[in-house]
């Protein structure tokens, strides 16, 4: 057995210190009205926080889990419920073709940005074409981080690096409800990503990487790359159980046989590596590229204005037809895969590197 290692983590705030913090979200005068209620809401919250109190409403898990009597977050059970009915959906050959159109960009004109961005434009483009030609389409809009209130991508806690095990396929490690990390919104992608037959990630180039949004859901998909569908194997975060079982762990690819595209953009630099590291992640997690023209990078008005872009935009229509096309390979491929005239080559090949 290996060693746990300790030390890290900061003591817990001192009362004085929480209600520093907790203060903070409610800034406005108005609130001033309400201060009786807001103590006796903070009340609340500190002792949960003193209990570490992150699961408050359980469930047992039941038959078919390693320990039925584990008490398992009736969140996370409800996610887990949800995408064992949604990936039984997407195996129906009765259903429609279905494809994920991902926009990456940070910007929307619903915040500071005051505009809507170039890759919102690309991605209604292909949708629709795609419903024209008769695919189902979920959109999934990554700025609404930045314009909706209190919506989340909570930041991956790397439970892999610990052990492969201890990361749970759903993420168990949100909602947090004893440190107010709730509201995360990758349950709801979760679900996206598995009913999918087809995935067209969308994204502009920031500082040679992909910008926040999309960076923050490409970690917590971590889990659909090897992740432990049974939490109660771990009884939650037990670190000593987790590296115990990774020893005989076979990394399930719980979102495999998928076929994806790209679509990279910028103005300066760096849309090259951007595509590049997409396409390997993609890849290493076992989706099926849908040929070369549907990995796509192109810059907007190379070295030229920020203000007139959407109009760069409007006359390259060269780049807007390739665009297109990345979403028609994407729908070839996916009909060819469920059709079973595509499948992986290396399908049947034994990984010496399994991880």
């Amino acid at each position: 057995m290996t060693t746990v290692r300790k030390g890290q983590a900061p003591a817990k705030l001192n009362r004085d210190e929480f209600r520093l913090v907790f203060s903070r979200n409610f800034f406005s005068p108005a609130y001033e009205a309400v201060g009786k209620e807001l103590a006796a809401v903070e009340e609340v919250a500190w002792q949960s926080y003193v209990d570490s109190e992150k699961s408050p409403m359980t469930v047992k898990a039941g038959p078919g889990f390693a320990d039925p009597d584990y008490d398992l977050s009736v969140e996370w059970k409800d996610t887990r419920d949800k995408l064992l009915a949604a990936e039984a959906r997407q195996k129906d050959p009765a259903t429609r073709n279905r494809i994920l159109l991902i926009n990456g960009s940070a910007r929307n004109d619903g915040s500071c940005p005051s505009e809507i961005s170039k890759t919102w434009r690309l991605v209604k483009m292909c949708e629709e074409l795609l419903t024209l030609e008769g695919i189902d389409t979920d959109v999934l809009d990554l700025s609404r981080i930045i314009s909706d209130y209190d919506r989340h991508i909570h930041p991956c806690k790397a439970c892999v690096s610990t052990a492969m095990p201890l990361c749970h396929w759903p993420c168990s490690c949100y909602p947090n409800h004893s440190l107010h990390r709730n509201n995360d919104w990758m349950n709801e992608i979760y679900e996206k990503w598995v009913s999918a037959h087809g995935v067209i990630i969308f994204t502009p180039t920031y500082w040679y990487q992909s910008p926040a949004v999309l960076k923050l859901m490409i970690d917590r998909l971590v889990c659909a790359d090897g992740g432990n569908p049974d939490p109660s194997s771990t009884h939650g975060k037990e670190a000593e159980e987790a590296k115990a079982l990774e020893k005989d762990w076979d990394y399930p690819k719980h979102l495999a046989g998928r076929a994806y595209g790209l679509v990279v953009h910028g103005d300066v630099a760096g849309i090259e590596s951007t595509r590049r590291s997409l396409s390997d992640w993609l890849d290493w997690m076992g989706l099926i590229d849908a040929g070369p023209t549907a990995l796509l990078d192109r810059y907007v008005g190379y070295y030229e204005s920020y203000a007139e872009s959407h109009e760069t935009l409007d006359k390259d229509t060269a780049f807007q037809e390739e665009v297109k096309n990345v979403a028609r390979s994407v729908s070839a491929a996916v009909a060819a895969i469920r059709s079973g005239k595509l499948l992986q080559p290396d399908r049947k090949l034994s990984n010496p590197r399994p991880k």
